[in-house]
Order: C-alpha cells, then sequence, then structure tokens
C-alpha cells in the first residue's frame, strides 16, 4: 500500500472526528441547535399568538366602526325626521296664523263697513230731519205745524232707532 498525502489527510480527518465525539462535542452541538430550535420555536408561538390578538383587535375595531357608521345614521335619520317635523310644524302655524290675520282683517273690514254704514244713516236721518223739518215750516205755520215736526222727528228718530 501506498501512503500518500491523501492517505494521511483522512486518517488525521477520522481522528479529528473521532476526538471531537470522545470529547462530546456532537452532543454539544446537538444541544444547542436544539435550544436555537426552541427559542425559534418559542418566537413562532409568540409570533402567531400576536398575530391572533391582533386579528382580534382588529375585528373589535372594525364592530366598532361598523356601529359608530350605523349610530350616526341612526342620528342623521333622526335629525332628518325632527327637521321634517319641524317644516310641517311650521307650515301649519303659518297658515294659522295668516288665517288668523285675514280673520281679523275681515272682522275689522265688517266693523268698519257697518259703523260706515251707521255714521251714513245718521247723517241721512239728521239730513232727513232738517229737510222736513224745513219744508213743514215752510208749508205749515202755527201751533199745528208744530206739532207735527215734533211728531214727525220723534218718529224718524223711531224708526231710525230700530
Amino acid at each position: 500500500m501506498h501512503f500518500d498525502a491523501s492517505f494521511f489527510v483522512a486518517v488525521g480527518f477520522g481522528l479529528f472526528v473521532l476526538l471531537l465525539g470522545y470529547y462530546g462535542v456532537h452532543t454539544l452541538i446537538a444541544g444547542t441547535l436544539d435550544d436555537r430550535g426552541r427559542r425559534i420555536q418559542a418566537e413562532l408561538d409568540e409570533a402567531s399568538k400576536l398575530r391572533a390578538e391582533a386579528e382580534s383587535v382588529l375585528a373589535s375595531y372594525k364592530a366598532r366602526a361598523a356601529a359608530a357608521e350605523a349610530e350616526a345614521q341612526a342620528i342623521v335619520a333622526q335629525a332628518r325626521e325632527e327637521a321634517e317635523a319641524m317644516a310641517r310644524e311650521s307650515a301649519i302655524r303659518m297658515e294659522e296664523f295668516v288665517a288668523r290675520r285675514t280673520k281679523q282683517a275681515e272682522m275689522k273690514i265688517a266693523m268698519a263697513e257697518t259703523q260706515a254704514t251707521n255714521e251714513v244713516r245718521a247723517a241721512a236721518a239728521d239730513a232727513a230731519v232738517l229737510a222736513a223739518e224745513r219744508v213743514l215750516r215752510i208749508q205749515t205755520k202755527g201751533e199745528a205745524a208744530a206739532e207735527l215736526v215734533v211728531r214727525g222727528i220723534e218718529d224718524v228718530r223711531k224708526n231710525l232707532a230700530h
């Protein structure tokens, strides 16, 4: 057999591996790798747990946002209904106000017409009495004339009073 450099490298490598095995380097390496694997697994578990919490919080915020949106829509709808009710009520009040004012104006006009009619009648009666008095003075003379004038005036006043 021929011992060349490759043979001695192979024998040296084998002795090196056996020496590492004798001192338990392989268990140290395996333990280190196992510890690292456990740490990585713990980090993955923690990340998974954090992700689940984040998803839960996100779902909670989405539910709150949806509830807030629904509440805002309800508030807007209620405000719209109240505004419409106030508008209807204002319109009804305005109509009632206009109707009252119209009725008051009509009553004032009717009273003014009645008063004017009464004033015209009174003026016409006074004029008729004066005219009748003048005519009777001119046409009748004496005590009979005076009595007729007084009776005529009283009759005219009685008729106008009714």
